[in-house]
């Protein structure tokens, strides 16, 4: 990857395809062993990568990435926040960036995209649960500054590196939020 990087007009994003895994798998796996963002300890190989990639669309929903050219400089994904049925207008976020392409705007347009494609599909809210928050304040600014809240923070909630890990949880409403009875079941666009 080339350090310079272009002009943020220039990047595009776009619905991740299948051919995609090996990018994405490459920018997580080093989120996994050399962050903080993740609980993860050991980074998934392609096939998980590519199951996790294909239930979450067969979830209807969203999963982004952002390119410059042929080049993958990051993900955004928002899937199921938990399993049981009534949750189904809640949706968690993921960001994850190219180590090289940090503080280029690129996580900012993942999101603003993101939380776009949500509203669209008919989700009502969104949480963002921050891996080592209290540190993370790059991600949590940006969440603030899309209209996220302060949902909570849980101390000391993972272990990795050594060292006790924060989690913040922020959460925005999408679209009506909970002003309004949902018409129809979210995950697909409305026809």
């Amino acid at each position: 990857m080339a350090k310079a990087m272009d002009t943020p007009a220039s990047l595009t994003i776009r619905p991740a395809e299948a051919a995609d895994i090996p990018a994405i798998t490459k920018i997580y796996a080093h989120a996994v062993l050399h962050g903080t963002a993740s609980y993860e300890l050991d980074a998934p190989d392609e096939a998980e990568m590519l199951s996790r990639f294909e239930t979450i669309l067969a979830g209807g929903h969203p999963y982004l990435v952002a390119t410059r050219g042929d080049e993958i400089l990051g993900y955004a994904y928002a899937g199921a926040f938990r399993a049981r049925r009534a949750y189904r207008y809640m949706v968690e976020d993921a960001i994850y960036i190219h180590p090289e392409a940090h503080r280029q705007g690129i996580g900012r347009r993942l999101l603003e995209a993101l939380i776009q494609e949500s509203e669209r599909r008919g989700f009502r809210q969104m949480v963002a649960v921050i891996g080592d928050g209290s540190r993370h304040v790059a991600s949590v600014g940006l969440h603030a500054a899309l209209g996220f809240r302060n949902a909570g923070t849980i101390t000391a909630s993972g272990f990795k590196f050594g060292r006790w890990l924060d989690t913040v949880w922020m959460q925005k409403e999408l679209g009506e939020g909970g002003s309004t009875l949902p018409d129809r079941d979210p995950g697909l666009p409305a026809s």
